[in-house]
């Protein structure tokens, strides 16, 4: 019996990765069997439609700039976007397309990398995250603080740093151990964020030293922000033996009058803190 090559659509179909072939204008030719399961869609009720029409949202302009870039002889061979499957969800998609002008057809192969961006989300939230109270740490609060006084410098506006240093908390491990201690500090990190708004930003430094960042905000605001965290923090907090009282000393910063550089504005605040704390 002579050997008979199958269909190539059918070898397309056991690639363990998803094939898409469009038309100039953009419109679905073929899809392979991957490809359908990856987004629930069947070629026969999505052949003719725009691709684009199942590309997320948020990507579909950065993907259409692509495809005209490959049209064109350039873009990347290799880019990441998102499309939707058939219930909703979004499928991330590692992408290599290859325009093929003399038969007027686009083709992409697309890895499912829904593990890997799940990954790299988690370093990314790791790096800037502290592990224990799921607040800011010194590294996000440093970009966040250049960030704020570029466009204060760009507007002529105001940058306030409140650096807390919590009293009392001593006490806390003395009655309690270590675990008391780590769950008065995620408490008192999310009565810092209780009443300030979605652009500010708090950070914890390490041990029981916070710092908010107050984007727009005067040394005059600042004060009276300060006081009202005061009074959220002095609410007693509940320990094993009974209820515990804390207080905090805060110095603040606030740019321009007390530097302009994020450094500054960091060590300005941390001694104004230590100031009042040998005060009290």
């Amino acid at each position: 019996m002579p050997t008979s090559l199958p269909p190539l659509s059918e070898v397309l179909d056991l690639l363990p990765d998803a094939v898409c072939i469009v038309d100039e204008s953009g419109r679905i030719q073929f899809v392979n069997a991957t490809f359908e399961r990856l987004l629930g869609h069947r070629l026969a009720a999505i052949k003719g439609h725009p691709l684009f029409d199942y590309v997320h949202p948020e990507d579909r302009e950065a993907t259409a700039h692509q495809a005209r870039a490959l049209m064109a002889g350039g873009g990347q061979r290799h880019f990441r976007n998102r499309y939707l499957h058939r219930d909703g969800q979004a499928v991330d998609l590692l992408w290599s397309a290859h325009w093929l002008p003399d038969r007027g057809v686009r083709i992409g192969v697309a890895r499912e990398i829904g593990d890997m961006r799940r990954a790299e989300r988690e370093l990314e939230y790791r790096a800037n995250h502290d592990p224990l109270t799921g607040l800011a740490n010194r590294h996000r609060l440093q970009q966040a603080l250049e960030d704020a006084l570029q466009q204060a410098q760009a507007r002529d506006g105001h940058v306030s740093l409140l650096f807390l240093d919590l009293d009392g908390f001593k006490d806390v491990n003395d009655r309690g151990g270590h675990e008391a201690g780590d769950r008065i500090l995620c408490e008192v990190g999310r009565r810092l964020q209780t009443g300030l708004r979605q652009i500010d930003l708090v950070a914890r430094m390490g041990g029981d030293e916070f710092v908010v960042l107050l984007p727009g905000c005067s040394a005059a605001d600042a004060t009276a922000v300060a006081a009202q965290l005061r009074g959220h923090l002095r609410a007693p907090c509940a320990l094993d033996d009974g209820p515990l009282q804390l207080d905090a000393s805060i110095g603040i910063a606030s740019y321009p009058g007390d530097g302009a550089t994020a450094e500054a504005l960091v060590t300005r605040a941390d001694a104004a803190m230590y100031a009042l704390k040998r005060r009290r």
